[in-house]
């Protein structure tokens, strides 16, 4: 069983601020079924919403910066539920935030209130992990503390299946782990190595340590990635999408064509 594939505007963030309508004309033609936002680049909520609707996409989720939830919860649930989004993600923590930081168990505390309001506005919070996650507290990772503190029915994952390989673990088994819990699965490929003790904790830091030099994002099927693996592990673990992203273009393409080769390559898989 295939799932509906979307793709994170992150990944041709340079072309949705120049043209949104083209971009995502060109995101529906390679075959994508749903996008995930990454900011709405001046345009009205409404203006988007009949983009995509002309065009049509599903707008799936939303990545929305930690702070600017916490600013303002109302007005962002609210803007992006009118887009018809499901799911609203937090992307990314700053360092104090992060597992091992000093407001880590406030940012807990945070995002439970923030999961609960997003369910009174119909929308389900999730949280998308780096590889800085990946770090011991008390003998479990800070991703899984994370997912252990805040109850499921409030904060969902949204699993990035680089940086889950990244952070020294399999993706594939890592999804069925949160089964039931994952209904949004971010596909991303890479290619680079990675030293024995690339994740252990340096000394009494608590981060994980820098990518080497010659890492890179990769289209969907031109890395490092087991994406058979994956899938299946999507479908078994009950995800209701699938959602390529990449962080920044690579082998001499440009982002959308990117984002082409990785729908072409999912299409291979029969996605």
């Amino acid at each position: 069983m295939a799932l509906p594939v979307a793709l994170q505007l992150y990944s041709v963030r340079d072309t949705m601020k120049e043209d949104m309508p083209g971009t995502l004309r060109a995101v529906k033609k390679m075959g994508y079924t749903g996008v995930e936002f990454a900011g709405l680049f001046g345009n009205a909520p409404a203006d988007i919403r009949a983009m995509l609707d002309e065009i049509g996409l599903v707008a799936v989720s939303a990545h929305v910066p930690f702070a600017e939830m916490m600013a303002d919860p109302h007005k962002v649930f609210t803007d992006y539920k009118s887009l018809g989004c499901e799911y609203i993600a937090i992307p990314y923590l700053g360092e104090a935030h992060r597992p091992g930081g000093a407001e880590f168990e406030k940012t807990l505390a945070d995002i439970e209130k923030l999961g609960r309001l997003a369910g009174e506005h119909g929308l389900t919070l999730l949280y998308h992990n780096h590889d800085f996650e990946f770090i011991t507290i008390g003998g479990s990772y800070g991703l899984d503390v994370m997912y252990a503190t805040v109850p499921a029915d409030v904060l969902q994952t949204q699993l990035d299946t680089c940086w889950v390989n990244v952070g020294g673990e399999n993706p594939a088994a890592y999804i069925r782990k949160y089964a039931g819990r994952a209904p949004v699965v971010h596909l991303k490929d890479f290619y680079g190595e990675k030293s024995e003790d690339m994740y252990e904790l340096i000394g009494m830091e608590k981060k994980a340590p820098a990518r080497p030099a010659n890492f890179e994002f990769r289209p969907v099927g031109h890395g490092v990635q087991d994406f058979p693996a994956i899938l299946s592990a999507a479908v078994d673990a009950g995800a209701r999408w699938v959602v390529v992203e990449q962080d920044n273009p690579s082998l001499g393409k440009t982002p959308l064509e990117c984002a082409a080769m990785s729908r072409a390559e999912l299409k291979k898989l029969g996605w």
